[in-house]
């Protein structure tokens, strides 16, 4: 089993002769992994919170070159509920919250009555983590070595294993110290391969939009530059070491974010005693632990708020892939985009905020992808996050565990396939049907208009009188 690797808390920066040196060991090192037997190692980057049209309303020089190297997905269509744990899980097992289990930031289990709180140490308990297989522990089985830095869920040993290198959550390392040790282990030490895989973690622009809000256009700019110049120190870095163009690298998020209002808050108690529930996960999806009849609560909060929707967990949406897990509680309530759920008083817990419905586009992030196995400047609309991790399994030739995603569309960002847009395809096709309508409706117009004589080849046996008489002729 492996362990906890030692953390690095140097950063390179300009080589002098020494590091020259080093800079050879260091190019030997990437033509020998990436020269090994199998498809190029992969790096999987995760920027918390990134919301999809920050690209558009933000400067992100460093990310836009990126992905004009490579491949850019508009928006995911992430899972629900859009908060951090349940998306980074489903980014690596390609699974519905329901399916994998890891279903909110606050869990109740009603079989082993333990509480999970994303804050604190219980978060590693294998139980809440291994209703699935990430990834990081698939890969391993194919032979390769694996790496996690700080993703959800990296630090659990699940079945008694763990990736090959991983580090618990230390949010005090830099983007620089994280990137720098994610390149070592892809590089290798000469001795040992490289990992194939490795996935990186980044609390930014999550934190920020918490604090200040996403149309905070002053702080969200400033928070974004620096995200956008971690961004750059990727690229350099992978250009320094020599895997630039030799590995892919795919740049994503778990969610977006919405503004929130103190003008805007659902208060419970309002509409239902303390007394009579539990409240287990709170803002803006809640889940209820009824104390009493569960209908006779739901009765009560389903008339409590306009802005919020009440279900009880068998009348949940199918869409929303959040009803078949026995740690979903009876009731779940669901506030509209931009709206708080808090139990009593006047206070705004957050100005920015995420977890709500995943149709509505604020809560979606992005794709940005590059590398030999990509196309180069080629853009998609939109891709289901579930699908990333078939993608993933495919690029490194590992049979994936039975998961909630496809290859059918996510192929086609890759180099070796050539896609048809479906919708541009089916509007040529109905473009040429309407062509062709017309065309035999002006042609019918014309014959109508100008008769053609039928050819008459019997024209000298044609009877000039009448003839009904002769029975040769009936």
């Amino acid at each position: 089993m492996a362990g906890v690797s030692a953390l690095s808390k140097e950063y390179p920066g300009t080589l002098d002769g020494e590091g020259s040196a080093k800079e050879r060991q260091r190019t030997s090192a990437t033509e020998n992994n990436t020269a090994q037997q199998g498809p190029p190692p992969l790096l999987l980057v995760s920027f918390d919170g990134f919301r999809a049209d920050y690209l558009q309303r933000f400067p992100m020089p460093n990310l836009k070159f990126l992905y004009s190297q490579g491949v850019l997905v508009e928006q995911l269509n992430n899972v629900f509920i859009t908060k951090t744990f349940p998306n980074h899980y489903s980014l690596v097992t390609g699974l519905y919250a329901e399916s994998h289990g890891m279903l909110a930031s606050n869990m109740y289990d009603p079989v082993s009555h333990k509480h999970f709180h994303a804050s604190n140490s219980n978060g590693t308990d294998p139980l809440w983590w291994s209703e699935a297989q990430p990834l990081w522990l698939t890969a391993l089985d194919s032979g390769y070595k694996t790496a996690a830095m700080m993703w959800p869920g990296s630090d659990v040993t699940i079945g008694n294993r763990t990736a090959t290198h991983f580090h618990h959550y230390d949010a005090s390392v830099t983007f620089q110290q994280r990137l720098g040790n994610v390149t070592k282990w892809i590089l290798g030490d000469g001795k040992e391969p490289g990992v194939k895989f490795a996935a990186l973690y980044w609390e930014e622009p999550d934190r920020s939009g918490h604090l200040f809000g996403p149309e905070n256009t002053t702080a969200m700019s400033k928070v974004l530059k620096e995200v956008d110049d971690n961004i750059g120190l990727l690229i350099s870095e992978l250009n320094r070491t020599g895997l630039w163009g030799r590995i892919n690298v795919m740049v994503t998020s778990d969610h977006g974010m919405v503004q929130c209002s103190a003008d805007r808050l659902i208060r419970l108690d309002h509409c239902l005693h303390p007394d009579n529930y539990t409240v287990v996960d709170l803002s803006p999806v809640t889940a209820i632990f009824p104390h009493n009849d569960v209908e006779a609560v739901y009765a009560l909060l389903n008339k409590c708020h306009p802005n919020m929707t009440a279900y009880l967990k068998k009348a949940i949406p199918d869409r929303l892939h959040y009803k078949n897990n026995e740690r979903i509680q009876p009731i779940i309530l669901i506030a509209d985009e931009g709206w708080t759920i808090i139990k009593q008083g006047d206070k705004l817990p957050r100005l920015g905020d995420h977890g709500y419905d995943n149709s509505l586009p604020s809560m979606h992030p992005f794709l940005a992808a590059t590398g030999p196995s990509f196309r180069r400047d080629y853009r998609m609309s939109s891709l289901q996050s579930v699908d990333i991790y078939p993608l993933m399994c495919h690029l490194l030739s590992v049979p994936p565990k039975p998961n909630n995603g496809t290859l059918a569309q996510a192929q086609c960002l890759l180099v070796a396939k050539t896609c048809w847009n479906v919708a541009l395809m089916i509007g040529l096709v109905v473009g040429v049907l309407l062509v062709l309508s017309i065309i035999t409706i002006l042609f019918s117009l014309l014959r109508y208009r100008n008769p053609l004589r039928p050819p008459r080849p019997f024209r000298r046996l044609q009877v000039d009188y009448d003839d009904d008489d002769d029975p040769l002729l009936q």
